[in-house]
């Protein structure tokens, strides 16, 4: 029975520009140390045994762990931090590669982005701690230790239950694929990456979205409030906007609610693609403005089901539940 957990709290999330040019709250280090300390109560209080921990220049974890006061120790990952997206990379690789049951991450949709690239097909908790969250939510840290902990110990029917494979858009440039997004891809008129977040409508050019839904902040939301907007985000979007198009409102981030003009769109079904029409222009994946596009490259972006695979805390708890675990008298 696998009895170990892996954590990757991304001290940097809830803090960038957005700030500034919206009206984003910063999610400071205390909360988020106050997070993994209800994490680690929740994996302690069902038998998980061993936790994994990426390290950061804050020490989050660490300090979670003096304050919970559980049966483990906390076993740090030996990485080399460059305080980037890559230490997420490594930590997730490290973690799977040591046979991790599941991993519990803090942050937003660029830190699941950066864990998905290396967690393989170990499954993600992720709490919302960023500024865009459409693809981690806000769930409180002792149910998300103890939905970790079941899925961990392969709890009968809580995989079948509890587990999704989420979707996730393909980058290619040339022929060759190059990068993915999780939840959302901007093709952003501007020559140089620049500052990272997206917050100026007038150089949206393109926006694909793997699933387009009302209840986000950020770029998803822009399909998600069209009458054409398929319910629950069943299928992705392909949306080109610019002089001309039918004027929409949309919350592009934290209290900056815009109006866009959308000149088409269409569905996007899983396997199908298109091409980026302008260039030179910046790709923006997942909120962050990442790949710069030259004058005669060729970028496609495909719709796929190759995304990490994802527990829904609700649904694996109610399988458990279902299955006798917090009865008293039944040991995991």
């Amino acid at each position: 029975m696998n009895r170990s957990v892996g954590i990757i709290a991304n001290p940097a999330s809830g803090k960038d520009i957005r700030r500034l040019v919206a009206h984003g709250s910063v999610f400071d280090n205390n909360e988020k140390i106050n997070i993994i300390q209800r994490v680690l109560l929740g994996l302690d209080a069902l038998g998980i045994e061993r936790v994994m921990a990426m390290p950061d220049i804050s020490g989050l974890a660490l300090q979670a762990g003096d304050k919970a006061n559980v049966s483990f120790a906390i076993e740090m990952l030996d990485i080399p931090l460059k305080n980037s997206a890559a230490d997420s990379i490594r930590a997730a690789s490290m973690m799977a590669e040591a046979g991790v049951g599941c991993i519990v991450t803090l942050g937003g949709d660029g830190t699941n982005r950066a864990v998905a690239k290396g967690c393989g097909y170990v499954p993600l908790v992720p709490i919302s701690t960023g500024t865009n969250n459409t693809f981690p939510v806000m769930v409180e840290g002792t149910l998300a230790g103890l939905a970790a902990a079941v899925v961990a110990q392969r709890v009968p029917g809580v995989r079948e239950e509890g587990i999704r494979l989420a979707r996730r858009l393909d980058v290619f440039r040339n022929g060759e694929l190059i990068d993915f997004a999780l939840v959302d891809i901007v093709a952003y008129a501007e020559r140089f990456v620049a500052s990272g977040a997206i917050w100026d409508p007038h150089k949206i050019q393109t926006v694909v979205l793997a699933h387009p839904r009302p209840g986000t902040i950020g770029a998803s939301a822009i399909g998600g409030y069209l009458p054409q907007a398929s319910p629950n985000g069943e299928v992705g979007m392909w949306l080109e906007l610019g002089d001309g198009g039918q004027p929409l409102l949309a919350p592009i981030a934290p209290g900056l609610i815009l109006e866009l003009k959308v000149r088409s769109w269409r569905e996007l079904q899983v396997g199908e693609q298109g091409t980026i029409a302008i260039s030179p222009a910046v790709l923006a994946l997942d909120g962050e403005r990442e790949i710069p596009i030259k004058a005669g490259e060729k970028i496609e972006i495909r719709l796929s089901q190759n995304g990490p695979h994802v527990v829904d805390v609700t649904a694996a708890l109610r399988a458990a539940g279902q299955g006798g675990v917090f009865m008293t008298n039944n040991k995991l």
